[in-house]
């Protein structure tokens, strides 16, 4: 069987000042490129998926160099559409003590921006596929990113694959008119896997969340609570087979708490807390978290506790790697879960 998966979103450049530097500082950017689909096609390409990620991108030098990026770590962008004027960007400037993060998008009129609903051959680029990922983020993007999400997600539902959705609630994004819930509520009714923070999921669900303030690995979650959340979701999107919620407390700059909940098909499950510090970049910690459980699932389907202990190994990691993608190999976040001493490997 295939093990290709389908991810759905805008590639950006990433552009951040030199160290803590804060945007309006110095005179010299820093270039990357993200993107949480894009991510998590890279993710899942260490893993040793066949990943394939879709997306629009300018005719151009730009637009050539973001999809060169993604080639390298052995994704298949070959369904990629070419046009537009311009590749969507965003500025990040990087947490420092007691002063938080900031991201400032310019994605308004990037050749993404500017899809049009029909521009891509749905059932071509879901042939052969196993899985198909959508995002939250791109049906913020524009009234046409998010009818084109949903003509994926309905050719991937009538052509039997599981599709996977990532809540990724951006309320910077929600511009032309539509309410985030009611969009984001109806694409989570085709999803088999649905992912978030608790944040997340109360936007999508209107439930509030259960509060996470863990300040150790000692924190003890309260399981009960969280069961009965999870009923809830259940009633809300009964076609989900797998439910994950990703809680993170962030203590400071540089030292979060984070650990994971899995509900799958009305039972619920917990694992280790892990205490991160010091923190080098929690961009595309999330993303990482979707595609190492989306790996896990299709690779051990019967151990729903291993799925979502690797899936938390692997956001883990991705707070110690500089940049969006997570770059670990499905060994590494193996070696992890038994270790995570960072000690030297001779």
């Amino acid at each position: 069987m295939s093990n290709r998966i389908v991810t759905f979103g805008e590639i950006m450049l990433r552009l951040s000042k030199p160290g803590f530097d804060r945007l309006f500082q110095g005179r010299t950017f820093e270039g990357a490129y993200g993107g949480s689909e894009a991510n998590v096609a890279v993710s899942l390409a260490m893993l040793g998926n066949d990943s394939r990620y879709v997306t629009r991108v300018p005719d151009n030098a730009l637009g050539q160099a973001a999809l060169m990026y993604l080639r390298q770590f052995g994704v298949d962008v070959s369904c990629a559409v070419m046009g537009g004027e311009r590749l969507g960007s965003y500025y990040f400037e990087r947490a420092a003590g007691l002063r938080n993060s900031q991201v400032v998008y310019d994605r308004a009129g990037s050749s993404f921006y500017m899809l049009q609903r029909g521009m891509i051959d749905w059932s071509h680029v879901l042939d052969g596929a196993q899985a198909f990922h959508c995002s939250g983020i791109t049906c913020a993007v524009s009234h046409d990113a998010l009818s084109s999400t949903l003509d994926g997600v309905e050719e991937a539902s009538r052509m039997g694959l599981r599709i996977a959705c990532d809540i990724n609630y951006r309320k910077n994004l929600w511009n032309y008119g539509l309410k985030a819930h009611d969009v984001l509520h109806e694409v989570m009714q085709y999803s088999d896997f649905i992912f978030g923070d608790q944040n997340e999921w109360e936007v999508a669900s209107a439930v509030p969340h259960i509060p996470f303030d863990a300040a150790d690995a000692q924190f003890s979650i309260d399981v009960p609570a969280y069961r009965d959340y999870f009923e809830e979701m259940h009633r809300q999107f009964p076609r989900a087979k797998s439910m994950i919620m990703a809680l993170r407390n962030q203590i400071s700059s540089t030292h979060h708490t984070l650990t994971g909940l899995l509900w799958m098909e009305g039972k619920l499950y917990t694992t280790r807390i892990y205490d991160v510090q010091p923190l080098i970049d929690p961009m595309g910690v999330g993303d990482a978290f979707v595609a190492a459980y989306i790996h896990a699932l299709l690779k051990w389907p019967a151990d729903p506790q291993y799925c979502l202990e690797f899936a938390l190994s692997a956001s883990a990691l991705k707070n110690t790697i500089p940049g969006d993608q997570n770059l670990v190999t499905e060994q590494e976040v193996m070696d992890n879960m038994k270790a995570g001493s960072g000690r030297i490997d001779r």
